[in-house]
């Protein structure tokens, strides 16, 4: 766009905006690249497979696919050492990151290996994603992925040690988000498998609206720049209505053609500042630009194109429903296999707070179902209520699962925030202390090696919780080793 259109532009939007009053704008968890491409970054990127069971629900259906794992032993005291299970979420599983699991194996000498998550990278069992080959894409079948790949690793290990009979090394299940959820709930469902888990930022609650996503986001901005951010997106949708076009083509989003889609997108460019730990990326240039009388749009358009696409890969691409339907098995699949997820178990629809408000109020819960219909069919409805009472919900009924979550992060609020001797929680609290602060450090993304904490604004409140969490894994651990020592 010419900046002869953007001058004209962003001169209409000061003049409306001074006679009009709109409504004002703000995630999904969407699958966006943390820049993880260096190998440095991974204790190993060597790919080996499993054949694992279609569905585990039909003692008829016998059909296998082949599914992508990772183990590094380098730290692992052979034979009796612990085997950490770190858990692949909603998106390709690329190798198992050096981040702060990799401190814990060197401390309690154990191995780690990593199961990527049934349909996302390179596990998928169909050559189409259409809607009928998704009936197997769920947290329940992925449950018994990992029960029936601890079982076939354990049973490797032991031929590995020329051990005979059945002997068990003790495990430990990590997972950061919804792969948290799975450590959680894998404690919760086959307590006998694992000595405790570790749920990191873990989105145990489905949530049916989840306008406590919003406030949060507010809260963390702090009072100038969520003000700043209200005005942004009143300004953008304002422009919109002037100029749809060259709006969306600010952020290289003309392939939107669905406004509410388009703003969307500029809700999660925001959140990403605050989930990740990188609040004054955003914050800072835009108070700025509203203290001195600048150009908002402008200012955030520029955060956008530097920060969200040039260090995190953003596209509108993930945001554009021809992408979303195309049930070609793809690198960039995760999109359509993340919103299945969505619209079927969990729902997290990010709806708008009825008031003070930095979303758009288009999105709202009709917006999610519509797109969930589009997608999927007339039939695909979110069962938030039937998630949440087999698993419990944020009133888990459970032991040995520690949970952690970072104070700026709004997905805390579908976490178990509250603390007991069985489920010990902890808040990691400072100013950018986002998603998986406890495992990835800050920011949280793009990674630090080790999840190293010393950019955190408070590395103490980090290293306290660390410390706890050291702790629950070295009693839950001689626990565990009490017990399978007695039952030899």
């Amino acid at each position: 766009m010419s900046s002869e259109i953007c001058f004209v532009l962003l001169i209409t939007f000061t003049v409306l905006l001074s006679s009009s009053s709109l409504s004002y704008g703000l995630l999904q968890p969407r699958r966006i690249s943390h820049g993880l491409s260096e190998s440095s970054k991974y204790l190993t990127r060597n790919e080996l497979w499993f054949n694992q069971t279609l569905d585990h629900y039909s003692p008829r259906d016998h059909r296998k696919f082949g599914q992508r794992y990772y183990e590094y032993l380098d730290h692992l005291r052979v034979p009796d050492g612990p085997i950490f299970l770190m858990i692949c979420g909603e998106g390709p599983c690329n190798g198992i990151p050096n981040d702060y699991i990799s401190v814990l194996a060197k401390k309690f000498e154990a191995g780690i290996v990593s199961l990527e998550h049934r349909y996302y990278g390179k596990s998928s069992p169909f050559n189409s994603l259409a809607t009928e080959n998704l009936k197997y894409l769920s947290s329940k079948q992925a449950l018994f992925d990992l029960a029936a790949f601890r079982q076939y690793y354990q049973d490797s290990l032991n031929v590995k040690f020329n051990r005979s009979g059945k002997v068990d090394n003790p495990w430990f299940f990590f997972g950061a988000s919804y792969s948290g959820a799975l450590s959680a709930w894998f404690r919760l469902k086959f307590p006998h498998l694992t000595c405790g888990s570790l749920a990191s930022s873990a989105v145990v609650r489905a949530v049916y609206e989840f306008p406590e996503f919003d406030q949060q986001i507010g809260e963390s901005a702090g009072p100038e720049c969520k003000a700043a951010l209200k005005e942004t997106n009143k300004l953008l949708e304002l422009g919109l209505k002037v100029n749809n076009k060259a709006v969306k083509a600010l952020f290289n989003a003309s392939e939107l053609n669905v406004d509410a889609d388009f703003l969307y997108l500029v809700a999660d460019a925001e959140v990403m500042a605050f989930q990740y730990g990188n609040p004054d990326k955003l914050c800072v240039p835009l108070v700025e630009a509203k203290k001195n009388g600048g150009d908002l749009v402008e200012a955030y358009a520029k955060y956008y194109t530097e920060f969200c696409v040039g260090v995190f890969g953003l596209s509108a691409k993930t945001y554009n429903r021809n992408h979303l339907l195309d049930t070609a098995v793809t690198t960039e699949s995760s999109d359509r296999l993340w919103w299945f997820q969505v619209c079927t178990e969990v729902a997290y629809f990010q709806v708008a707070p009825a008031s003070d408000s930095i979303r758009s109020q288009l999105i709202n819960t009709e917006y999610h179902l519509d797109l969930c219909k589009t997608l999927f069919g007339k039939s695909v409805y979110p069962e938030v209520d039937a998630t949440n009472l087999y698993y419990g919900g944020d009133r888990i009924a459970a032991t040995k699962i520690i949970f952690t979550n970072g104070s700026q992060d709004p997905w805390r609020h579908a976490s178990k925030q509250t603390s007991s001797p069985d489920l010990p929680s902890y808040i990691i609290t400072c100013h950018n202390c986002g998603h998986g602060s406890d495992l990835r450090g800050c920011p949280q993304s793009p990674m630090i090696i080790e999840g190293d904490s010393k950019n955190c604004s408070s590395p103490d409140a980090v290293n306290k919780v660390r410390q706890h969490i050291v702790e629950h894994i070295d009693l839950w651990l001689s626990e565990c080793r009490g017990e399978l020592r007695s039952s030899m």
